[in-house]
């Protein structure tokens, strides 16, 4: 599933924390797709085929862009459809029904995971909530589209919101992250307040901000 990045002004210095955390957290991006999501950048459009360069040459897998005009964009490298679309929610494409073909059984609005999520695992519900009853390693990762529930410690990865459904949220027994995410949004550990550490977490969007709060 995409990542999506969404550099905001002054340029330089998103870049920079970009750069810090693809230095910490180089795992989380290697040959994950990634879709630019430049909406925050109104009135810099000069600046946007320089910066999707820029984030290429970072070793970013740049799969699409978002958010602006295709003429802003300099190559129709970035303009090809579906790759460009005009906001954060859903991303995928209508495709009209086949009448031959029979209707497709529904996604399952939840995935339940019972046991541990060793290092190296990656588990996902990709539309709906995800419920893990154990830990999670330093070292996996667990993404859902909606709400993520983590009956044990969080060491590893978690994304929520993946869909960019940024009512999502993460609850977790045991905060020990390396990184959290909701909607585009993201913290590693460097980030996470030291008072939530070992504790029982809830993790939620209000606008542009993580929020975190203690549940014990």
């Amino acid at each position: 599933m995409a990542l999506v990045v969404a550099p905001e002004p002054p340029l330089d210095e998103w870049l920079a924390e970009l750069d810090e955390q693809m230095q910490r957290s180089a795992n989380f991006f290697a040959q994950r797709p990634v879709l630019v999501d430049l909406s925050a950048l109104a009135g810099q459009e000069a600046a946007f085929p320089a910066l999707l360069d820029r984030l290429e040459a970072s070793g970013l897998r740049l799969i699409g862009v978002e958010g602006a005009d295709p003429a802003t964009l300099g190559s129709e490298t970035w303009a090809r459809p579906p790759l460009l679309g005009t906001g954060r929610p859903d991303r995928g494409i209508e495709v009209p029904d086949d009448p031959q073909k029979p209707a497709a059984a529904p996604e399952p609005t939840a995935l339940l995971h019972e046991g541990p999520v060793r290092s190296g695992q990656f588990i996902i519900s990709e539309r709906g909530e995800l419920t893990v009853i154990g830990s999670v390693a330093s070292g996996a990762e667990v993404i859902a589209g909606g709400s993520l529930h983590i009956y044990g410690t969080l060491r590893g990865r978690a994304v929520a919101g993946l869909l960019g459904r940024p009512g999502a949220r993460i609850f977790c027994r045991r905060l020990e992250a390396e990184l959290v995410a909701i909607g585009g949004l993201y913290k590693t550990a460097d980030d996470i307040d030291p008072r939530l550490r070992g504790r029982a977490v809830q993790i939620w969007l209000e606008g542009d901000v993580m929020m975190m709060e203690a549940l014990d």
